[in-house]
């Protein structure tokens, strides 16, 4: 059985080499879906609490709202980091409060001081489900991601191979000592 949760992203883009409208700087409000696969939790009688999935991907994800989001090579990368810095915000600002923790992987590096995702390939529908899936991949059973942006979508599914220990308490992910972060139920 499958619990699946919804997040909004706001984010600008563009696509550095297309040619078409998108090849200009602009925004959206990005729909994303995850569906996590796993038997239901008997104490609970439910796969993994929504708000739970919520939080743990909110947690990654929060980087991406209200980000710029540039492909690596895009030129306007350099001078948009030139502003930044000219007007004192590149190493973040008092009024930047919605920052998760700075991640790098093959796909994609957070700048969360100054709201900025670089990523390899250019940040499709496609491009950002490949992201999602592996910055989450360790922490929930993904069974299929959805996002859709614009008139734009895409899904993925997976096949979910985890045994994540669940607390019969209030079914979320024990830690690596077994012991529930919530509730502080041990395993």
């Amino acid at each position: 059985m499958r619990s699946i949760t919804t997040l909004d992203l706001q984010y600008a883009h563009r696509f550095f080499g297309f040619k078409g409208e998108a090849q200009y700087l602009h925004g959206h409000t990005g729909i994303l879906t995850i569906e996590v696969e796993d038997s239901i939790e008997p104490g609970v009688n439910m796969v993994f609490p929504c708000n739970e999935i919520q939080k743990t991907a909110w947690e990654v994800l929060k980087n991406f709202d209200h980000a710029l989001i540039l492909r690596e090579d895009d030129p306007l990368l350099p001078a948009i980091l030139k502003v930044y810095e000219e007007q004192g915000i590149r190493d973040g600002a008092l009024t930047n409060k919605m920052k998760g923790p700075a991640f790098k992987t093959e796909l994609a590096t957070a700048y969360p001081e100054c709201r900025l995702v670089v990523t390899k390939e250019t940040m499709t529908v496609e491009g950002m489900i490949k992201i999602v899936y592996d910055l989450l991949k360790d922490k929930l059973n993904i069974a299929k991601i959805t996002f859709s942006s614009g008139v734009n979508a895409a899904t993925q599914e997976y096949q979910p191979s985890r045994t994540i220990d669940r607390c019969p308490l209030c079914g979320i992910a024990l830690n690596e000592n077994g012991v529930c972060p919530k509730c502080g139920y041990k395993k």
